[in-house]
């Protein structure tokens, strides 16, 4: 079952659980994205308390979190990978955004210049490397997001990149979220 709310909200100093994985081999330990130079050790997450799409906290803002409890990347469906686009400089602290001095750039925090074609590989624990053509680059305001459109069931193997964008509200949050949708190309 996918979460019922799209966002993910990391409070500055939340590092969320890791999940067992039990099929190791099968599972992405790695995510490369060549046009935008990203090379990201992958780590499997799955809903914070609230039944949230859980993200890595800010000690581990250049690594990207898999959905552990959805689909594996080269299975039939979405399977889900969230990173930060922004994080504190200083990890374990709260962000700044007054002057944005006390943010540094994050694992996704190009995701949004990609375009329909480029390509996405992942790496399986057992060395397999799949490759994804990116077909749609989508922002969603976080308040309209479509659930289903974006985590319903899918016929064939597709990967669904997830970071924030849109702009940053009176709170310091990003109102929006930047979608990659990529089909296999293998």
């Amino acid at each position: 079952m996918f979460p019922l709310r799209p966002a993910p909200r990391t409070p500055a100093l939340h590092e969320p659980r890791t999940v067992q994985v039990t099929d190791l081999p099968s599972a992405p330990v790695r995510l490369r994205i060549p046009a935008l130079g990203v090379r990201a050790e992958v780590l499997p997450l799955a809903l914070d308390d609230e039944g949230t799409l859980d993200a890595p906290g800010f000690r581990n803002a250049m690594k990207v979190g898999w959905f552990a409890l959805g689909p594996r990347p080269g299975e039939r469906g979405p399977a889900v990978l969230i990173g930060h686009r922004d994080a504190p400089a200083n990890p374990g602290t709260v962000p700044v955004r007054n002057g944005r001095d006390n943010i540094k750039n994050a694992v996704f925090a190009k995701l949004g210049r990609l375009s329909p074609g480029d390509s996405i590989e992942t790496e399986l624990g057992d060395g397999r490397r799949l490759t994804f053509r990116v077909t749609a680059v989508d922002t969603y305001r976080t308040k309209r997001f479509p659930t289903e459109q974006v985590y319903g069931p899918v016929p064939t193997p597709q990967l669904r990149l997830i970071t924030c964008g849109g702009v940053i509200d009176a709170n310091g949050h990003w109102d929006s979220n930047v979608v990659v949708s990529a089909v296999a190309d293998y």
